[in-house]
């Protein structure tokens, strides 16, 4: 299986996809699957603009709103998980994570997700001490400082993902995990970023949840994003533990490393996104611990895994391991539209999380505006499969190798500039 992975996407879509379909082009080879490492900002409509925490000149619409309306359909399958740019409105939706648009797969503020026999972990958001062990208390329209809490990285997330026992292939996060320097070309790193020397030496630069959860998990790949430079380490898992394959990559503009190959093993295509049976073990059986005022004490949880892997086992059998269907929520953008007819309610309930939760037999707790079946546009939005193709294969036996095969938008990218 090949796979595209991308940094910051900044709601540069188009971008994107025209540089992976110039690429298969020039090599003769087929990507089954893009990652996106958070800044994704899935940005539906103006309205969608009021909860992303960006400077005024940086709130465009960019281009993400094509593939939510259906105008333009994402030609392979993404999955994206959360930065600290984003809609926060629309991810909170999707909290549990959900097709934001036909084709593209939101991971959830903390989800595991199979693509194929391919199993990838994710944690949306970024780490903030002072935030970390509150609950999810922050609610549309946010206030100033809600506009920035809401993707700080909750401990409750950070629990669940700490439960996960079964292998993960790669795993996603936006912000690095502290400590991930000591194991690269740091030299390399602060000559290209000589500002981060002091954070380094402060042990204050990247997540400490990251960190934990990669002791933990032991992915054979990590990818993150938000530090906007191409930085690739190994992390030895013990003496003769397993290995874990590190990249950084840069944001989507001309001359920057922002997007990277790989092939993974897996069995043969076409493939297509599954739930994964342990992960919703572990949301059914945390369900009751969600911590959704300001104050969160998870001291006393108990968790019955073994008591509800039987009963997830059992209703997948019946239902099967598919998502939802992507259902729109909110009115997307018109470029016709006047000023005067853009939407005014910022967050919905979102039909694929409350289908999630019914199917688990778990109450909805996310608050949100019912949508209009006059308004908007439930009907099964259909996603391509992509099959693995014949094309010579792209071997990744190690950092050095992985570092070789980036690709440097540069010379494409004035094309579309």
């Amino acid at each position: 299986m090949k796979i595209a992975i991308e940094g910051c996407m900044h709601g540069e879509l188009d971008n994107v996809y025209r540089t992976i379909a110039d690429l298969e082009k020039s090599q003769n080879t087929k990507i089954d699957l893009l990652l996106c490492c958070g800044d994704f900002q899935a940005v539906r409509n103006k309205k969608d603009l009021d909860s992303m925490n960006v400077p005024a000149k940086f709130k465009h619409m960019n281009t993400f709103w094509k593939y939510y309306s259906g105008q333009e359909v994402a030609p392979i399958p993404t999955i994206f998980i959360g930065g600290n740019h984003e809609a926060s409105n629309y991810l909170w939706e999707l909290y549990y994570g959900g097709w934001a648009a036909p084709n593209i797969y939101f991971l959830g503020f903390a989800g595991v997700i199979k693509f194929g026999n391919v199993r990838i972990g994710g944690l949306s958001g970024i780490y903030n001490a002072h935030n970390y062990k509150l609950g999810h208390f922050e609610r549309p329209p946010y206030n100033q400082s809600e506009l920035r809490s809401i993707y700080h990285v909750r401990e409750y997330d950070v629990m669940k993902l700490m439960q996960v026992e079964e292998p993960i292939d790669i795993f996603l996060s936006h912000d690095w995990p502290i400590g991930i320097t000591d194991c690269g070309n740091l030299r390399e790193l602060v000559k290209k970023k000589p500002y981060f020397e002091k954070e380094i030496e402060d042990r204050t630069l990247g997540s400490m949840p990251a960190a934990k959860l990669l002791d933990e998990l032991k992915p054979s790949y990590w990818f993150s994003a938000h530090l906007h430079c191409k930085f690739s380490a190994l992390v030895q898992h013990g003496e003769y533990g397993p290995v874990t394959k590190f990249l950084a990559l840069d944001k989507c503009l001309p001359g920057r490393k922002f997007l990277q190959v790989i092939e993974v093993p897996s069995e043969p295509g076409p493939f297509e996104l599954q739930f994964d049976e342990e992960w919703l073990t572990i949301t059914r059986a945390l369900h009751s611990a969600f911590p959704l005022a300001k104050r969160a004490d998870l001291r006393n949880v108990r968790i019955d895994k073994e008591g509800c892997r039987q009963w997830v086992k059992n209703r997948l059998s019946t239902r099967g391991a598919k998502p939802f269907d992507f259902a729109s929520t909110a009115p997307y953008y018109d470029p016709g539209q006047s000023a005067s007819n853009a939407p005014t309610v910022e967050h919905y309930r979102n039909p694929q999380t409350e289908a999630l939760l019914q199917f688990l037999e778990l109450p909805y707790l996310l608050g949100g505006s019912a949508a209009s079946s006059d308004s908007f546009d439930y009907s099964a939005s259909v996603s391509k499969d992509i099959g693995i193709s014949n094309s010579e294969d792209i071997p990744i036996d190690d950092v050095d190798e992985l570092e070789e095969l980036a690709v440097d938008k540069g010379e494409l990218a004035d094309e579309y500039a």
